[in-house]
C-alpha cells in the first residue's frame, strides 16, 4: 500500500471522520424529502399534520443527544481501562472499533436527521407530499436507530474487558505478521549491510516512528535516479533528524533526497500496519501488567502466552515469497530472535517466579519449535534463556518439576 493509500485508510478510521460522513447523510435525508415532493406523481394518501411529524422529531433529537452523550462515556471508559488492566497499545485498536464507530455515527446522524427536520419543518420548508416522505424517513431512521442500539448492548457486554482486549491484540498482531512472514522483504533485496559505495543518508524531517515505507514509491525514484537505497529505518524504528532513513548509492541531487524522504510514513506513536514487533511487545506488555505484583495474575499471562503461540503458528504456517519486485531498494527483515525477544522474554523475566508461566513457556517455544524445525535453534535458545530465568527465581521443588517439564516437553 502506498503513502496517499495509508493516509486514506487512517482518515477511514478516525472517529470524527465517520461521524462526519454519518451526519452528513442525515441532513441529505432530512432534506431530500422536500427536494424530491413536488416530482412524485401521486399525492400520498396518508394524512400526516405538520405537528405529529415535528413531535416523533423532537423526541427523537432529544433521545438521540442522551444516547450519543452516554455512548462516548462508554467508549472513553473503555478506552481508559484498556490502557489501565492491559497496555496503552491496545487503545488504538479499540479507537478503530468498526462497531463503535458505526454506534456513535448512527445516533450523530439521527440527531442531525431529527434536528434539521425540526428546523425545515418550522420555516414551512415541506408542502403534505414532503411531510409524508419526512415521516416515512423518520420511521426507516428510528428502525435503524433500534437495530444499532440492540447491537450496541450486546456489544459492550465485553468492549474493553480483558478477553476483547488480548483477542483485538492476537489479531492485530497475526494479521501483521503473517502479511510480514509472506514477504519478509516487502519484495525488495536482502541484506545486513548497505550496498557499497552508499554514503549518501535520507533524514528524517522530524523525530517519531517509522510506521509505513512505501517500498514501490522508493523503487521508482531509485530508477529514475538511476541509483540503490538502502533502508535503513524500517517500520518500527525510531527515528530524528540526525538519525538516517535510508542510504543511497552516488550522489543524488536534493530534490531525490527530499523525495526518498517523503516515501517513510513518521508519526509520534507505532502502529500495527507494518511493524511485526509491535504485535509481540503488545501481547507480552499486557501479560506483564498482569504478572506485576500489584495484579499477581498468572493466569491472564498463560492466556497470552497461548494467543503469543497461534500468533507465531499462524506465520510459520506461510511460505514466504521470495520474487524481486524491487530491485534497488535493499532492506533488512526483522529476525525471529528479535520478535522472541519481544514477545517472550519481558513474560520470563516478569513470571520468573510462577512455575506456571514457566512450564506454559517451555511448552509453547517446544510446539513453535516442532511446527517450524530451521527455527528450532532459536527457539531452544530462547527457552533455555527462560528456564535459567527460572532456576534463579523458583524454590528448589518448582524448579525441579520446571526441569522435568521441560526435557518432556523437548524430547516428546
Amino acid at each position: 500500500m502506498n503513502t496517499i493509500g495509508i493516509f486514506l485508510k487512517r482518515l477511514a478510521q478516525r472517529v470524527w471522520f465517520r461521524a462526519a460522513v454519518f451526519t452528513l447523510m442525515g441532513v441529505a435525508l432530512a432534506l431530500v424529502s422536500g427536494i424530491i415532493a413536488p416530482w412524485i406523481p401521486f399525492s400520498p394518501s396518508i394524512d400526516i399534520g405538520q405537528d405529529s411529524v415535528g413531535s416523533i422529531l423532537q423526541i427523537l433529537a432529544t433521545s438521540m443527544l442522551a444516547v450519543t452523550t452516554f455512548s462516548l462515556t462508554a467508549m472513553v471508559t473503555a478506552y481508559s481501562s484498556a490502557a489501565s488492566i492491559a497496555t496503552p497499545r491496545a487503545t488504538q485498536l479499540l479507537v478503530q472499533d468498526s462497531t463503535s464507530q458505526n454506534v456513535l455515527s448512527t445516533f450523530i446522524g439521527g440527531f442531525t436527521y431529527s434536528l434539521v427536520g425540526i428546523i425545515a419543518l418550522s420555516t414551512g420548508y415541506y408542502d403534505d407530499q414532503g411531510r409524508t416522505l419526512l415521516f416515512i424517513g423518520t420511521i426507516i431512521v428510528v428502525v435503524i436507530i433500534i437495530v444499532t442500539l440492540l447491537s450496541w448492548i450486546g456489544h459492550l457486554s465485553g468492549f474493553g474487558r480483558m478477553d476483547d482486549i488480548i483477542d483485538r491484540v492476537e489479531h492485530a498482531a497475526q494479521t501483521t505478521l503473517v502479511t510480514y512472514a509472506s514477504r519478509p522483504t516487502l519484495g525488495a533485496r536482502a541484506t545486513s549491510d548497505a550496498p557499497r559505495g552508499a554514503r549518501t543518508a535520507v533524514h528524517a524531517r522530524t523525530a517519531g516512528y517509522v510506521t509505513h515505507v512505501d517500498v514501490p514509491a522508493i523503487q521508482s525514484i531509485a530508477e529514475r535516479a538511476g541509483v540503490d537505497v538502502f533502508v535503513a529505518s524500517m517500520p518500527g524504528t525510531l527515528t530524528r533528524p540526525d538519525h538516517p532513513l535510508a542510504r543511497v548509492t552516488g550522489s543524488p541531487g536534493d530534490e531525490t533526497i527530499s523525495a526518498l524522504a517523503s516515501a517513510f510514513t513518521i508519526d509520534t506513536h507505532r502502529t500495527f500496519e507494518q511493524d511485526p514487533r509491535l504485535g509481540a511487545i503488545s501481547l507480552s506488555e499486557i501479560a506483564g501488567r498482569a504478572l506485576s505484583p500489584a495484579m499477581n495474575d498468572p493466569g491472564t499471562a498463560i492466556v497470552v502466552l497461548s494467543a503469543m503461540h497461534r500468533v507465531f503458528l499462524a506465520s510459520f504456517a506461510q511460505t514466504p515469497d521470495r520474487e524481486l519486485r524491487y530491485p534497488r531498494v535493499w532492506v533488512t527483515p526483522v529476525s525471529l530472535s528479535d520478535l522472541l525477544e519481544d514477545g517472550f522474554r519481558p513474560i520470563a523475566r516478569d513470571g520468573a517466579s510462577s512455575l506456571e508461566v514457566g512450564i506454559r513457556i517451555q511448552k509453547m517455544l517446544a510446539s513453535l519449535a516442532k511446527a517450524a524445525p530451521p527455527n528450532a535453534a532459536t527457539l531452544r535458545r530462547a527457552a533455555d534463556e527462560a528456564f535459567e530465568r527460572a532456576r534463579r527465581a523458583l524454590p528448589p521443588e518448582d524448579r525441579q518439576q520446571l526441569r522435568a517439564t521441560r526435557r518432556h516437553a523437548w524430547t516428546s
